[in-house]
């Protein structure tokens, strides 16, 4: 991501100037600095709709590891707002993306993840079927469409494309493919081989009481790890201190593992153990993790055990899908086995830390007394974030609610 943007300064969205401090004679005068998004974005009802339709639809969006349908029939379905895919694999092994909504009456067609019986998708409401291929081949008492073509009322197909490992798709728009926008982050992750990875348990989903954006802006930066993350920061050195921008617009950050071990159980014997059960890697990255986050709304954290993905998808005002899936390579050595489990611990702490952090923010949100603050250059890919926001939903450059908001 770029560094330089510019944004939208506290003068020009109507919020007054902080005075400088005279201690803090050396600093950049405030009108240099950027400031965060106004509060009303992040819980007003009417942006869900465009935040859609202007920024998530248009949008690469990751479905499933290419190795979470390895068979004929097997599917994985995705739901953005009120769209819906189901991506499957064929009986020729190509994998394709419909919209899982049935032509006759547009009822919901698949849920979740599974294979097709007879790798045929069936209508739950009146038993249409559709190939494979999405072609219609079959309907209950035929002879009451008198006329009809069934060659015009196959399954609408959805964009779909293959990149280092994993199935995207994109319901609207015409941005690059997966293999242009994430090209040389698959170069700088082929030593993990993540094409050859199998899912280590269910994609899954989990609701947080927080605007998508919030937990977006969270990801983006490391500022609060020290603060936030005592476990991490325990391990590992912050990763904005080894941050860099990727072509494609995508951001990396690299945490390199302490020489002085945690007093806690979990975190010590994770850095004892993960360079055992990472000896496919090569020995310079076995004591690293590594983030990468893609806008809109999409992250990826590398470690030398495994892997996993989630992206943010909005629910509603105040509310956020966090969908996400872990993968590894298949390995059922112990030290694997433990390296995994005391990996899953940490992470699910570091998780409902940052729920339990953004929640906190979607609250404070609330409050009158709250005016846009500055960004410390630490949360600069943050400001490419409300950048993008603010150039696809001009609205967004606004100090309070437009009155067709209202």
């Amino acid at each position: 991501m770029s560094t330089s943007s510019t944004a939208i300064l506290p003068e020009a969205a109507g919020v007054q100037t902080p005075a400088v401090d005279a201690c803090d004679a050396q600093a950049p005068a405030p009108a240099s600095r950027p400031y965060t998004l106004p509060a009303w974005v992040y819980g007003h009802k009417d942006l869900t709709r465009l935040e859609l339709q202007r920024v998530l639809l248009p949008s690469w969006q990751i479905v499933c590891h290419v190795n979470s349908i390895p068979k004929a029939g097997d599917y994985q379905t995705l739901d953005v707002g009120p769209e819906s895919v189901i991506v499957l694999r064929d009986r020729d092994g190509t994998i394709r993306a419909f919209h899982n909504v049935c032509r006759h009456r547009g009822a919901r067609l698949l849920d979740g993840a599974g294979s097709c019986p007879a790798s045929i998708i069936t209508c739950p409401y009146h038993g249409w079927t559709y190939r494979q291929d999405g072609s219609l081949i079959g309907m209950p008492v035929r002879e009451s469409f008198p006329g009809l073509d069934r060659s015009e009322l196959g399954l609408r197909p959805v964009r779909v494309e293959t990149a280092f490992g994993f199935v995207f798709v994109c319901f609207s728009g015409d941005p690059p493919p997966p293999s242009e926008t994430f090209g040389h982050l698959a170069k700088r992750l082929s030593v993990y081989r993540i094409e050859e990875m199998v899912p280590l348990g269910p994609i899954t989903q989990e609701i947080w009481p927080v605007d998508w954006k919030i937990a977006m802006d969270n990801y983006l930066e490391s500022y609060h790890v020290p603060t936030g993350h005592p476990g991490l920061y325990r391990m590992f050195t912050p990763d904005y201190q080894d941050q860099e921008s990727l072509p494609g617009g995508i951001a990396a950050g690299t945490s390199w593992m302490r020489e002085q071990e945690s007093p806690r159980w979990s975190e010590r014997m994770y850095q004892r153990l993960v360079a055992k059960a990472a000896t496919h890697l090569p020995e310079d990255v076995r004591r690293c993790w590594r983030f990468f986050s893609a806008l809109p709304n999409l992250g990826l954290d590398v470690l030398p055990d495994q892997m996993d993905f989630f992206q943010l998808l909005p629910d509603g005002p105040g509310r956020c899908i966090v969908r996400g899936g872990v993968f590894g390579l298949p390995d059922t050595r112990r030290e694997t086995r433990v390296v995994r489990y005391l990996s899953g611990r940490i992470n699910r702490s570091v998780n409902d830390e940052d729920r339990w952090l953004c929640t906190r923010v979607q609250r404070g949100l609330a409050s009158s007394s709250y005016k846009p603050g500055p960004l410390s250059e630490l949360e600069r890919w943050m400001l490419d974030f409300h950048d993008l926001l603010r150039a696809r939903i001009p609205e967004f450059k606004l100090p309070a609610p437009p009155q067709h908001f209202a």
